[in-house]
């Protein structure tokens, strides 16, 4: 039977077995309604304090700033529409980056057609924001700036401390898209001047469709979701129980064992990294080289096309993508690719590899064997890379 190497932990993760054991009781057992009065719903009340204790201590925060949501998405959109409607009599402008995660782009494009300015910063080759062109960009009626805490295609983590420390100099709110980050990297909201933060629980071991926005107290953040007076009010609709529970216990497992996770991690992305630089002719890592985050990896081979290589590589069991995946079904090259200046035949080229900690060396080595068979069967194919080759004489 064919094995599976499961090498695309951005687009989502395996839920943990203990993960899944706390949340069965909550289907089954202990299902009445957390608004309900009578006792047979407290477990459930105390089952998402319970859970909304453990994220806030996860981030430094305090319980009443964490608000559950159905993830990531949810997170942004109402992070930067409710401020900018609540807000707007200060100010209509917004500084976002071009390399943000299409949640957070998509809400920005939908506040210009309703009369908001935003300014898409550009980044450097690495992907990361120039401090000096967001400090340009700050006018008087700026009201926020979201920049995401690392990339969900290349890793680059972004200085979020001098952002927040630039933001609160000009009295400006703070968001930032942590859902690639957090969990996976130590996140303490004050130390690193956040306002507002959105996170996902199926990007480290928990359940798909429950996530969280936190949101420093004193911000005026107006109702996102009207008709029940869930989450004080700002959120309505029943909480789903077991989703809740099921985040809670990923983010404490999560948080026991992020750095002996990262170092493994780590380990085994620097070595796939060199593997494929030393192996494979005409690549290049895409993101910064350090300031990464731990289990990202993302090539550009020149002379193939991603689409190709990612089924190659499907048919030998390796699982990866070419970018998000929120965005696979596209036919365009990555919107990410194309800000830190690849050209579109070189963007389209792109290989994201994303590990776990139950990875292991062996499983690397038979992915950078299967890499260099592929790539160099795609490329004998390639007029482009004949041409190449011919030219300078090879």
């Amino acid at each position: 039977m064919k094995q599976t190497i499961y090498l695309d932990n951005a687009a989502t993760t395996r839920t943990r077995p203990e993960v899944a054991e706390a949340m069965m009781p909550y289907f089954t057992e202990y299902y009445g309604n957390p608004s309900s009065i009578y006792e047979f719903s407290t477990p459930c009340k105390k089952a998402i304090a319970r859970a909304r204790e453990t994220i806030a201590k996860s981030i430094g925060a305090k319980t009443n700033e964490i608000y559950f949501t159905a993830g990531g998405t949810e997170a942004d959109n109402w992070a930067i529409k409710a401020t900018a409607e609540a807000y707007q009599a200060k100010g209509k402008h917004i500084i976002t980056s071009k390399i943000e995660h299409h949640a957070v782009l998509h809400t920005c494009e939908y506040l210009e057609k309703r009369g908001f300015e935003v300014t898409y910063l550009d980044v450097d080759e690495n992907g990361i924001v120039k401090l000096g062109e967001l400090k340009k960009a700050i006018r008087p009626d700026t009201i926020l700036i979201s920049i995401m805490f690392a990339n969900n295609e290349i890793g680059s983590m972004q200085p979020i401390k001098e952002i927040g420390t630039i933001a609160r100099e000009h009295g400006i709110l703070f968001h930032t898209d942590a859902v690639q980050a957090y969990a996976h990297v130590p996140i303490l909201v004050d130390e690193y001047g956040i306002d507002m933060m959105s996170v996902s629980g199926h990007k480290f071991n928990g359940p798909k469709g429950v996530g969280f926005l936190y949101i420093r107290t004193g911000i005026k953040s107006r109702s996102f979701i009207h008709g029940g007076a869930q989450e004080r009010k700002r959120r309505g609709g029943t909480e789903n129980v077991p989703g809740i529970v099921g985040i809670g216990k990923a983010v404490e497992l999560a948080m026991a064992d992020m750095e002996e996770r990262a170092a493994k991690e780590i380990e085994l992305r620097d070595y796939l990294i060199k593997r494929v630089l030393d192996e494979v002719p005409f690549t290049r890592l895409n993101g910064h080289r350090s300031s990464r985050l731990p289990n990202n990896v993302n090539f550009a081979f020149q002379f193939i096309e991603g689409e190709s290589l990612l089924i190659k590589l499907d048919m030998e069991g390796i699982c990866g993508s070419s970018g998000s995946a929120c965005t696979s079904g596209s036919l365009d090259p990555s919107h990410v690719l194309l800000s830190i200046g690849l050209p579109h035949e070189i963007a389209h080229g792109s290989l994201r590899l994303t590990l776990s900690e139950e990875n292991t060396k062996e499983e690397i080595d038979f992915v950078v064997e299967k890499i260099k068979e592929i790539v160099a069967y795609l490329r004998n194919m390639s007029p482009l890379y004949e041409d190449f080759m011919r030219k300078n004489g090879r």
